[in-house]
């Protein structure tokens, strides 16, 4: 199974010559993806590898050299620092990497997901148009959180998707986006939402060696109504049973620019002694993934794994560390999409998903105009490291 899926049998002559452009934020997945880029291009046997359509097709790297620099006010510039003319060009940008800084005015100032955007779009302006196609991969999408409106507000992420067009830019790809509708903003451009369930099971049965994966002994959770379709499509391939919390707030109060959690009800049936996974999209500051945790260890279910895209973590690690050694939580997983502080990886509760390969697969497909339809419905690859698992071999 391994090697069948190792290497794509891509037989169609590329739209240009394939370059990736990893800003800084997303240096090190972009050198991953290379990596394997290189690998498969390198082995891939093709008889035309030395016509004129497939020129520039094996490369030492594919990385494109662009600059984001500073000026001491700390306004910007985007560089592009070799010819992009006739590039089929894929952008890697994380707009949730707070470790990078820039000095302004004397000041050190940490990057906020506006400065990351701002980069991308100078970047963006630096190509200039001579691309041949610009896909952005921007695994945690701008604003995504800001998707619809309540009340007099903006519609921050249907603008950016908006304005990426506007300059340009053919296809977007995200993961897991917080609400896919987003794309209603762009509705004649490529938009892709990729969910990363396959990884995370693989993730999940790589770390803990005696899972019974039947609905006798586990079961998949939503923490709320909105994340339903991730547990429906997780309990669905493995088998499993599922539930739901939902939030019933105060209406009257508003803390914090929303409405308070007064409890979180719980609709599905009883999760005692039950294996539970409870999967969303994010964790922010973990509140509400850590109060459902607790709800459910109530309710005497067994050992808890969280699945979740982006591990965000803004309000540290310490209630993390409490929950794990109170035994309430035993592994969460998240991907390395976004950035990961050191002392994140170190912890002995936590997993890190790989999504570089899955990239990888994504943007060699791509060029070759080729369908990912089957990338983005991992049901298959899913059931035969589940079987494998039960089998031994993992």
């Amino acid at each position: 199974m391994e090697k069948r899926e190792e290497k794509r049998n891509l037989e169609s002559i590329p739209v240009g010559s394939l370059r990736i452009i990893p800003l800084k934020s997303c240096e090190q997945l972009g050198n991953k993806v290379d990596s394997y880029l290189v690998k498969w291009r390198t082995e891939r046997e093709n008889e035309h590898k030395n016509s004129l359509a497939f020129a520039g097709y094996q490369r030492d790297s594919y990385i494109l050299t662009a600059k984001t620099p500073r000026f001491g006010s700390g306004e910007g510039k985007g560089e592009v620092k070799e010819s992009v003319r006739g590039t089929d060009l894929y952008i890697l940008v994380d707009v949730c990497n707070y470790s990078l800084t820039y000095s302004m005015a004397g000041h050190e100032n940490h990057m906020s997901p506006d400065d990351h955007y701002q980069d991308l779009k100078r970047v963006i302006a630096a190509v200039g148009g001579k691309a041949r196609r610009i896909t952005v991969i921007m695994p945690f999408l701008y604003e995504s959180r800001q998707h619809k409106r309540t009340a007099r507000e903006s519609l921050d992420c249907a603008i950016a998707l908006q304005e990426l067009i506007k300059m340009g830019v053919d296809n977007i790809i995200t993961f897991d986006a917080h609400d896919a509708r987003v794309q209603n903003a762009i509705p004649l451009n490529g938009f892709e939402t990729v969910q990363p369930a396959y990884q995370f099971v693989k993730g999940l049965l790589k770390n803990v060696k005696d899972l019974k994966l039947d609905s006798e002994h586990m079961m998949v959770i939503s923490p709320d109504e909105g994340g339903m379709s991730r547990a429906i499509y997780i309990a669905n391939v493995l088998g499993l049973d599922m539930g739901m919390f939902y939030k019933r707030r105060d209406y009257t109060k508003i803390v914090n620019g929303r409405n308070p959690i007064i409890a979180h009800e719980f609709l599905g049936s009883s999760v005692e002694g039950k294996d539970v996974i409870i999967i969303d999209d994010m964790i922010s500051s973990g509140e509400s993934i850590l109060e459902v945790a607790g709800e459910l260890k109530n309710r005497k279910a067994n050992r808890i794994f969280v699945f979740s895209t982006f591990g965000l973590f803004t309000n540290g690690l310490e209630k993390f560390d409490e929950y794990y050694d109170k035994g309430i939580i035993s592994k969460i997983l998240t991907t390395n999409l976004i950035y990961q502080p050191d002392e994140l990886l170190e912890k002995p509760w936590y997993v890190s998903c790989d999504m570089s390969k899955y990239i990888a697969y994504i943007i060699d497909t791509l060029n070759h105009d080729s369908s990912i339809s089957d990338l983005l419905v991992p049901n298959e690859r899913i059931q035969s490291i589940v079987s494998r698992y039960n089998n031994g071999e993992l």
